[in-house]
């Protein structure tokens, strides 16, 4: 992968389904630096406090067969979620002029979840997508992955 260019005032998105870093360069093209702006985070909650429903069982319509209803992913979704709120955030940004352009740096898990969020202004003022998990790296070393420098 070519170097990527990450204009001045640019944010950088890197996220994951609990964590988000809303970057800005700070710097030019040529010599980025990303500064912090905003992180979110969702508390890690266990899930019995998530939900406590055991799963459900159908009933067939013709005869006396039952069959099991799928467990219910509580933390699946609370990422979707957390994500569909990050993609609420970015839109509010976009829409207010804080930002003209921004690059996503997330999972594909968390990709394939955000992208659907994306409302139209949202989708033209991403510029770039990376299918990378960077989110628990010190910002020194995120910059360095995108940039590789």
């Amino acid at each position: 992968m070519p170097d990527l260019m990450i204009h001045k005032n640019e944010w950088v998105v890197v996220c994951d389904g609990a964590k988000a870093l809303v970057l800005q360069n700070a710097g030019d093209a040529k010599f980025p630096n990303l500064k912090t702006l905003e992180v979110f985070e969702q508390k890690d909650v266990a899930t019995h406090e998530l939900g406590t429903d055991a799963p459900g069982r159908s009933f067939s319509s013709v005869g006396f067969g039952r069959s099991a209803v799928s467990q219910t992913d509580w933390h699946d979704q609370a990422e979707h979620a957390f994500l569909t709120q990050l993609a609420h955030h970015l839109d509010a940004a976009v829409t207010a002029g804080k930002t003209k352009s921004l690059i996503v740096v997330a999972s594909p898990r968390a990709l394939g979840m955000l992208r659907p969020a994306y409302t139209h202004a949202l989708k033209g003022a991403v510029r770039a997508e990376l299918h990378k998990d960077l989110v628990r790296m010190p910002v020194h070393e995120i910059e360095k992955h995108l940039t590789h420098a």
